[in-house]
């Protein structure tokens, strides 16, 4: 299914990319989640967003004996999971810093797609000791693997300024209520502006068009 083919408002599917028991991902997608309800287009009814959690997917490690590319899901719970990102035109990632990279959790639920992000707009929100800033441009480079359009804005959180640990035990390193900075909230919302932006481009792209352009250069 592509963007042209999905009258209505545009959904926005936020997805949850850590999986980890006491992530941070789950208070900080919660946020997001009121950020976009306040978004112009959401309050229009020009859009709406559903929280998309990996930890509620239950996905085994890639299964599937057919690859992605070729849309010959054979498991259910791919088929379950295709449904889901399938009715998204648009997407925001949360995802921390894992080693230099996104959770492995994320990396096979994208994994195991490919039809289904194709086409399709995604904003990058992500979070860790430097701002998930080395997980976020992984993470770019997956999404455009799977034709995915990642918009130029992102947002970058701490864990050091943007959760207070105010009375919490100093030898916990999940502690800390998630409280973000001044001027996150402007840093989502321009992101969001992007994504709606250009999910509203591409919608309006007659797939006929694009095949055709394609099929002229391949030639």
């Amino acid at each position: 299914m592509t963007n042209a083919q999905s009258p209505g408002p545009l959904r926005i599917g936020l997805i949850v990319g850590s999986t980890r028991p006491g992530r941070r991902g789950a208070a900080i997608a919660r946020w997001a989640m009121e950020v976009t309800e306040r978004h112009e287009a959401v309050r229009a009814g020009d859009a709406v967003c559903t929280l998309v959690d990996l930890a509620e997917q239950k996905l085994p490690l890639l299964d599937e004996p057919v690859p992605a590319l070729f849309g010959d899901y054979r498991h259910p719970h791919t088929r379950r999971w295709a449904a889901v990102v399938d009715a998204c035109d648009a997407f925001v990632f949360v995802t921390p810093d894992y080693n230099r990279s996104i959770p492995a959790a994320l990396k096979n639920g994208i994994d195991y797609l490919y039809a289904e992000w194709t086409d399709k707009v995604a904003g990058v929100l992500s979070y860790g000791v430097q701002g998930g800033n080395r997980a976020a441009d992984h993470l770019r480079a997956i999404l455009t693997e799977v034709r995915t359009v990642v918009v130029p804005t992102g947002v970058a959180l701490s864990i050091f300024t943007d959760f207070d640990s105010t009375g919490a035990d100093p030898g916990d390193p999940t502690a800390g209520r998630f409280a973000p900075g001044d001027g996150r909230e402007a840093e989502l919302s321009a992101m969001l502006a992007e994504v709606v932006t250009w999910s509203r481009a591409l919608r309006s792209v007659d797939p006929a068009r694009v095949a055709a352009g394609a099929a002229e250069l391949v030639g």
